[in-house]
């Protein structure tokens, strides 16, 4: 592994000069590589380092909503077929494949480090997304517990954030997003695509079941935390029938989902390759469907993109659930202004009927 080029000090493992040189340097010392023979987590190493840094800038010609990043792991034990993140375990001269899967990243300091960087003067209080790139509730949270740190930071500095996850394990900081949206703009959303349980099982195994994960959704929204549904990916052929689409709406809608997003799968280096695999394991008949579909593209065809967001959106009318397109789902809107001290607030408007925020 390309361990020596990431040290901060870029030099060679018996501490000469010159290994790695003009390579960024991503960690401050070596990995030290743990495995646990426990049943959650056999057949995986960890490999436990000091980043330089935690809040990451998104690339400007990125797609995404939003400029900042916290991901305190890379690769994920969610195992996810589709997983867009893949590609960059490359970096450590990992394989895409298993090794995403099974040998996971550890950034030991990411809570201290949050803390020191949301301290520092040139920090502007930005949005900070998390589950970008790999889930910071993938089973390796569980044991190494990084997240309520990242949180009480946040909550701290009253620095607006968002989370994506897929795990169940976010109820365990139920309290600490309880305390955070009191002082600062919390976003919260659950990845649930489709709700057939045997294609879950099959392309995102390492994932809680979907019912499992709408269940995360009510169960923040009944705190008073609002949850959206990030309806994806929605796989062409095989979730994408109108009774799937309209289940997985119902239950959403069923579980307080704020808003309902669709995400078309998209088929990025690294991702694509390990997809199709899967596929032609599983459905070999859809190998040619696929290939016509997505051709050399990482993304499906932009009508067909429409159609599926035009019928989410219908359903989310029909079932009366608030819907927003991607970058809305992630984005947080400014809080209205605070009283000056010794003013009595305005009352609250009364309660308006289900509003739905259409594509």
């Amino acid at each position: 592994m390309r361990w020596d080029s990431l040290r901060l000090d870029a030099s060679q493992a018996d501490g000469s000069p010159g290994s790695g040189a003009g390579a960024p340097a991503l960690f401050e010392r070596d990995a030290v590589a743990r495995t646990f023979d426990t049943p959650g987590f056999r057949g995986m190493t960890f490999y436990e380092v000091h980043a330089r840094s935690i809040i990451n800038q998104v690339p400007p010609a990125s797609r995404m909503a939003f400029r900042w990043t916290i991901n305190p792991y890379r690769g994920c034990s969610h195992s996810c077929s589709y997983c867009f993140a893949r590609n960059t375990h490359k970096y450590l001269d990992m394989d895409s494949g298993h090794d995403f899967n099974s040998r996971i990243v550890v950034k030991m300091n990411a809570p201290q480090l949050a803390r020191k960087e949301l301290a520092a003067p040139k920090w502007q209080g930005e949005h900070v997304a998390m589950g970008t790139n790999v889930d910071c509730y993938q089973r390796a949270e569980g044991r190494y517990r990084l997240m309520p740190g990242i949180i009480e930071a946040l909550r701290d500095a009253a620095n607006p954030f968002s989370i994506l996850t897929k795990g169940t394990l976010i109820l365990r900081d139920l309290d600490l997003l309880a305390q955070a949206a009191e002082v600062t703009d919390v976003g919260l959303n659950v990845s649930v695509g489709f709700v057939d349980k045997e294609i879950s099982r099959s392309v995102e195994p390492g994932t809680p079941s979907p019912e499992r994960r709408l269940g995360v959704c009510a169960a923040l929204n009944e705190r008073g935390l609002r949850c959206g549904v990030l309806m994806g990916p929605v796989l062409p052929f095989l979730t994408d029938s109108p009774a799937q689409l309209e289940q997985t709406v119902r239950l959403a809608a069923e579980a307080g989902a704020a808003h309902v997003t669709p995400i078309v799968l998209h088929l990025r280096p690294g991702a694509r390759e390990w997809f199709l695999q899967w596929l032609g394991e599983n459905f070999p008949d859809l190998l040619d469907a696929y290939r016509g579909m997505y051709g050399r593209s990482a993304y499906a065809p932009k009508a067909y993109q429409a159609q599926i967001a035009e019928q989410i959106r219908e359903l989310a009318r029909r079932y009366r659930v608030g819907q927003a397109t991607p970058g809305q789902a992630r984005r947080i809107e400014p809080r209205a202004p605070q009283p000056q001290r010794g003013t009595r607030p305005e009352p609250p408007p009364e309660p308006e009927p289900v509003q739905l925020s259409l594509l």
